[in-house]
């Protein structure tokens, strides 16, 4: 069945479409949800719920789905996503093929330009990344 996938309101509302996208692995869900919230708001939608499973699922829903048509809105949610409570901790957990799948993704937005972003805000925003 497709999850139904609506603009949350709220760190609730944004915490149960994350847990029904995260128990089915829907990764297109998922990147039709991180295409229709605006990516400022993402850190506080997640509250102090950020988990290394979430954050991967949003890397690699966010590769598959969205960074070969808008790089731009990508580097949003990455840049915005790093100022999520608990980024420094999941990322600090995040195994070594974990790490590669998030270094794979800013591969991908250096090779898809964006007017959004240079290339030297990509690179700034992968330090921030400890890549």
């Amino acid at each position: 069945e497709k999850l139904h996938i609506y603009e949350p309101s709220n760190a609730y509302d944004f915490g149960q479409i994350i847990n029904a996208v995260n128990a089915n692995k829907d990764k297109a869900a998922c990147a039709d949800l991180l295409t229709i919230t605006d990516p400022k708001k993402v850190p506080v939608l997640l509250s102090n719920k950020l988990e290394g499973e979430i954050l991967l699922m949003f890397i690699q829903s966010l590769e598959q789905y969205v960074a070969g048509k808008d790089p731009g809105l990508v580097y949003q949610h990455l840049f915005y996503l790093s100022k999520a409570e608990r980024f420094k901790v999941v990322l600090a957990l995040l195994s070594k093929n974990e790490k590669e799948e998030v270094q794979q993704l800013f591969d991908l937005l250096s090779e898809n330009q964006s007017d959004q972003y240079s290339l030297e805000d990509l690179e700034s925003l992968r330090k921030v990344y400890e890549l």
